[in-house]
């Protein structure tokens, strides 16, 4: 089972280029079920695995369910058997798939949490610390505003990835996907200040001369998504909006704003990078409900009587 899993491991990164998150996920979720079988006694060593039943699957699944796990996890996990068994199908090791069969649960809609735009102007406004850790929290987030980047992808940008002259940036997304997005003229100038006051640290400490973070910790190395988030956090805190917003949730920001302005869900698609426009589609739903607020309040008929 170990060599299977390294096999699996291998087989997502190499052919299927799913990201790092993906396939860490994937490869622990194969390694939970296959500890659950153990010590529930349904087989005796790991590399059994690739023979159970679709009933193991189900056992497992009612399981989860008792440990009142999100629905939306343990539809990752049946994603991630099914993907592993798919695999092992593949390899001619066994003939029948026992997770073919196995139905993902029915979640909740899930509504992006956003910030409306004078809340975002708010936030923006409040950055105005001229150190080099002020100027990069600024341009981490005007770059999350201007182009509705993922966290994993704006920590990962390098400087050779943003095209001043052209106002774009080369951004890897989910599976390593590259795709151009145009950025704004203030997100473009914050990265310009930050760059200038940091222009020693990156002469001193930036090893890698093809590779060079455009965001750097204060080591001079490429700054972690945690950081990220934790600089999110602060400038949360410093705008006194008054409630916790995650990275992402600047990223829903950017796609509200521009539907609402009357972007094109399939322009909006291509700048999220979203593979499936479905994805996007969920942006619509937060559309429909501010124009349902605006009619309950304004439709003369719409009054009680």
């Amino acid at each position: 089972m170990g060599n299977m899993i390294d096999d699996f491991q291998n087989y997502l990164e190499v052919e299927k280029n799913v990201s790092e998150h993906t396939k860490m996920a994937y490869v622990a979720d194969v390694n939970e079920f296959a500890r659950f079988l153990i010590n529930n006694n349904f087989i005796k060593k790991q590399d059994e695995v690739i023979d159970i039943k679709p009933e193991n699957i189900r056992q497992y699944l009612s399981c989860l369910y008792l440990q009142k796990i999100k629905k939306v996890t343990v539809n990752r996990k049946v994603a991630s058997l099914r993907a592993f068994y798919k695999y092992v199908l593949r390899t001619g090791k066994i003939n029948n798939n026992p997770s073919e069969m196995i139905q993902t649960l029915k979640t909740e809609k899930y509504m992006p949490n956003f910030l409306s735009v004078d809340e975002m102007l708010e936030l923006l406004k409040a950055q105005n610390d001229s150190s080099s850790s002020g100027l990069r929290s600024r341009a981490i987030l005007e770059m999350f505003y201007s182009c509705g980047l993922r966290l994993s992808e704006l920590a990962g940008l390098d400087l050779n990835d943003i095209d001043f002259s052209q106002r774009l940036v080369k951004v890897r997304g989910k599976g390593r996907k590259e795709r151009i997005v145009p950025v704004g003229g203030p997100a473009l100038e914050a990265v310009a200040e930050y760059l200038q006051k940091t222009s020693e640290l990156r002469k001193n400490k930036n090893e890698d001369v093809f590779k060079k973070p455009l965001f750097l910790n204060t080591h001079g190395k490429r700054i972690s998504t945690r950081s990220i988030a934790r600089i999110v956090d602060e400038a949360i805190s410093r705008s006194g909006i008054g409630r916790k917003i995650s990275p992402h949730a600047l990223r829903h920001s950017f796609a509200t704003h521009l539907l609402n302005a009357g972007a094109d869900l399939r322009s909006i698609q291509e700048l999220l990078g979203h593979e499936s426009l479905s994805t996007t589609q969920k942006y619509t739903a937060v559309n429909i409900n501010r124009l349902m607020e605006v009619y309950d309040k304004a439709h003369p008929r719409n009054h009680k009587q």
